[in-house]
């Protein structure tokens, strides 16, 4: 028998499902399992029939069929036939949310508005079955598949799940199916503060199934081997009275009447310190935390309704989608790399340099390709104090728990220093650490040459040199690659892979298979000043300088540069990669490109005084430093932070539009890749050119856009 208790409400969706007419469905199979007292738990299996490689996803037509099956299985519980309802997922997979390419094509805020209401009406009807309802989260859960738990009475987990996370202020949106309102009531608002923002914010950091657990997103917790039958019992436990749940992290009345709103209030202003103003969703979610203090559900949702389609129909989410899709889709398929099958095997590793940034090459590739390494520097006791650094970080991993007392054993064993670069000539991969100087690294280069194999594969990670230069003094130029990480190197996942003239296709795919092995990503790019990253920030940062050279306040600057959203002012990124690198990265670029990037010869006295900013004892920034502030006295030509905010965005257009025109990379979208995995700048601004694209700078630069149509959200 099909229930049509909410046709009318169910035909106002139709027109939502007619928009995606491709929609992989997850279909909703329902199942009767005798529980104790001849009594009946009906068991509802979310399956889209594809292996675990395809996640179930939550589509307005699976939305749709799952809400005509609860209608069907609330008529049955109402004639006796059920005693309660549980839903789970496919083997491995419980839910991945809604398909979120297909809701950035949504055409106007209504129906964004109307995609809201379809999640919170269908998932709504677990709270009202007449019977209690469950959820057993047996695997992957993201975003909506979050929200199915929330709706529910009762949640079990297994302990081996890999991966729960409301992951949408990540995305430019906010929870909007429930779990705005539903979590912070579950678990608290400190909790689901860190649930919906915090952790959304720090790389989109996802719980493991003990963590959900602990937080109370669940209410019991089972292991792998057992799950269903364990949950059912549980489930049995509850219906029949013998199971009482008890919910420690559920809010209080003190928690509501004192903590909730002085949580709201910390958190705000921590947003406001490392992100500032500019992203939307996190200050949305921010709200609608705030309000399910004191309303009830029908008055929660219908916030998150108006929220969800406020952000849907706007810029940030169309340029997060894109920015999204950079990172899941091009960054694994790297444009101009040559056929994986031609690359050289690597099974030994040689560092040259024992210095902070080699130690961590070192540690990286270790851990990654568990193969030797030997490492080298000038005298003996660099070497072997390189090495003692390198296995006290592999020690203080066993410490922390994060690798066995075997692999520690075996890491640091395959851990090696030496001044002989004989001890090199079975290393497949050879990779320079040293000073930024081109004579020193072209004769360490030239010297270890004479020891490997025409075949091995040598790699620079200049920031700044050029890498066919580095390479001028070598028998074998072909082999040589720029290989540039970001620091720190363990955390930033972005590596630039320096092609030049001479670099031949088994050393590129060997530096990009080698890449993807230490779990990086690369993109591919001429041997040009700078690359790409540090370009783009050469320019922004020239631009700031010469600002302050000729008279603009230091502070104007900064609130020129507060509307791209990134993650620090220009002046609080030139303290953090130090101040002579800043005047040597802007030197370099001067030299290349005299007509487009600025020298400062007040940036080297800055240098020479070693900061900009005053700082507390904590550190925290109180304002700019006065001898900083008598270094750049002088300049007489101020700008206004917007009309600065203007010369940068046309600067940064024009340069970005030059960087194409002369092949730096294949595409406008490799520029943004770099920007977002290399540099830290927001999804919610898509890298820079779609952004450049909305404010005009592209028009206004070279009388173009870089993406037709441009990134922008709807009406």
């Amino acid at each position: 028998m099909t229930v049509t208790t909410d046709t009318t409400t169910a035909e106002s969706f139709a027109k939502i499902a007619s928009l995606d007419p491709d929609e992989v469905m997850t279909y909703s199979f329902v199942r009767d399992i005798p529980i104790s007292g001849g009594k009946t738990l009906a068991l509802l299996t979310l399956d889209n029939g594809k292996d675990h490689t395809r996640p179930n996803t939550l589509g307005p037509k699976t939305l749709l069929e799952f809400a005509r099956v609860l209608d069907e299985q609330k008529a049955r519980a109402a004639r006796g036939e059920i005693h309660g309802l549980a839903v789970t997922g496919k083997p491995f997979i419980f839910a991945a949310g809604a398909d979120l390419s297909k809701v950035s094509e949504l055409p106007d805020r209504e129906t964004g508005k109307q995609m809201a209401q379809l999640g919170h009406w269908a998932l709504g009807k677990l709270s009202e079955l007449g019977v209690p309802s469950f959820t057993f989260i047996n695997g992957l859960a993201l975003g909506g598949g979050v929200e199915i738990p929330l709706n529910s009475n009762y949640r079990t987990i297994d302990s081996s799940v890999p991966a729960l996370a409301l992951p949408e202020v990540f995305l430019g949106i906010i929870p909007g199916w429930g779990g705005a309102w539903l979590l912070p009531n579950l678990i608290g608002i400190e909790n689901a503060l860190e649930v919906v923002i915090s952790n959304p914010l720090k790389s989109n950091r996802m719980l493991k199934g003990p963590q959900a657990f602990e937080l109370g997103i669940a209410d019991a917790m089972f292991g792998p081997a057992n799950f269903i039958e364990d949950s059912i019992a549980w489930a049995d436990g509850v219906i029949n009275g013998s199971t009482k749940v008890k919910r420690p992290n559920e809010p209080g009345k003190i928690e509501r009447a004192v903590k909730w709103d002085i949580a709201i209030g910390i958190a705000q202003k921590t947003l406001e310190s490392r992100i500032g103003k500019v992203a939307q969703s996190p200050y949305r979610a921010l709200e609608l935390l705030k309000a399910a203090r004191n309303t009830d559900k029908k008055t929660g949702f219908a916030a998150e309704d108006e929220a969800l389609a406020d952000l849907i129909s706007g810029d940030q989410f169309h340029a997060s989608i894109y920015a999204f899709n950079l990172v899941q889709k091009r960054a694994k398929r790297p444009a101009g790399a040559p056929d994986k099958a031609i690359a050289r095997k690597v099974t030994k590793v040689g560092v040259i340099g024992a210095g902070l940034m080699a130690r961590q090459f070192a540690l990286l590739f270790v851990r990654r390709l568990q193969v030797p390494v030997v490492i080298t520097d000038l005298d003996q006791g660099a070497t072997d104090a390189g090495v003692a650094a390198i296995h006290k970080e592999i020690h203080d991993l066993l410490e922390k728990g994060r690798i066995s007392p075997d692999e520690s054993n075996r890491l640091t064993a395959l851990v090696t220093g030496t001044t002989n670069k004989a001890d090199f000539a079975d290393c497949d991969w050879v990779i320079e650490a040293i000073y930024e100087e081109l004579e020193a690294k072209q004769n360490v280069f030239a010297e270890v040459e004479k020891f490997i194999s025409p075949e091995a594969v040598l790699a620079t990670n200049t920031s700044s040199l050029s890498v066919e230069q580095i390479g001028a003094k070598l028998e074998h130029p072909e082999r040589v690659v720029g290989f540039h990480f970001f620091n720190p190197v363990a955390v930033m996942p972005l590596i630039e892979v320096v092609k030049t003239p001479h670099t031949n296709d088994e050393s590129l795919s060997t530096a990009m298979v080698t890449a993807a092995a230490l779990r990086k990503n690369a993109v591919i790019t001429r041997d040009t000043p700078g690359f790409v990253v540090n370009r783009i920030l050469a320019k922004v940062l020239g631009e700031a300088m010469h600002a302050v050279d000729t008279g603009t306040p230091f502070e104007v600057v900064e609130e020129s540069t507060r509307p791209f959203g990134l993650p620090m002012t220009p002046f609080e990124l030139l303290e953090l990669v130090g101040l002579k690198v800043g005047a040597h990265v802007l030197d370099t670029h001067h030299k290349a490109f005299p007509d487009r990037f600025f020298e400062s010869a007040n940036l080297h006295r800055l240098a020479e005084l070693g900061h900009i900013f005053e700082r507390d004892s904590k550190g925290k920034i109180k304002g700019i430093d006065k001898a900083a502030l008598k270094i750049v006295k002088g300049g007489s030509t101020p700008m206004t932070a917007s009309e600065l905010q203007v010369r940068i965005e046309d600067g940064l257009a024009d340069e970005i539009h030059r960087m194409l025109d002369d092949n730096v990379v294949a595409a406008a979208e490799d520029i943004d890749l770099c920007l977002i995995l290399g540099a830290g700048y927001p999804f919610q601004m898509g890298g820079a050119t779609p952004y450049l694209d909305r404010v005009g700078a592209s028009e206004r630069a070279f009388g173009g856009t870089f993406h037709t149509p441009k990134i922008v959200g709807v009406k």
